[in-house]
């Protein structure tokens, strides 16, 4: 399983938001230089995250993109699900019925154990906790 090449560009732009101080706010381009991503993409990312009510942007020239909540109140989950929707490892984890197999497939465990465990892991994941795990 890998997440989306967005998703990943989302989590970036989230993670500098997370360092700056409270409702401080920065330009995408800002964001798009220090953190490797194609302003064009980028674009297309921030109006997702807003959407999600995850970021605030404002236009103009006091304008720029700050988190919609603190760092602490923001999980790695809430970020990849705004942009590539809800985790599913295998279809039959989405959808039981979608597997020939149903209920009845020996994987099907599996697969619904592990998703479980990486969308808690996933959900207690803050970004201040990534960043306070990166300063030690």
């Amino acid at each position: 399983m890998q997440i989306t090449r967005q998703a990943d560009y989302a989590i970036r732009a989230i993670l500098y938001l997370s360092t700056l101080a409270p409702n401080q706010r920065a330009a995408t381009t800002q964001i798009a230089e220090e953190k490797s991503i194609p302003p064009s993409f980028l674009a297309k990312i921030i109006s997702q995250l807003s959407i999600a009510g995850l970021i605030h942007t404002a236009r103009g020239a006091r304008g720029g993109v700050c988190l919609a909540r603190p760092p602490e109140e923001i999980t790695v989950l809430e970020v990849i699900e705004s942009i590539d929707g809800p985790i599913a490892l295998n279809e039959c984890t989405a959808t039981p019925g979608g597997c020939p197999f149903g209920e009845k497939c020996p994987m099907r465990p599996v697969w619904c154990g592990t998703q479980e465990t990486l969308v808690e892991t996933l959900r207690k994941t803050s970004f201040a906790s990534v960043l306070a795990s990166v300063a030690k």
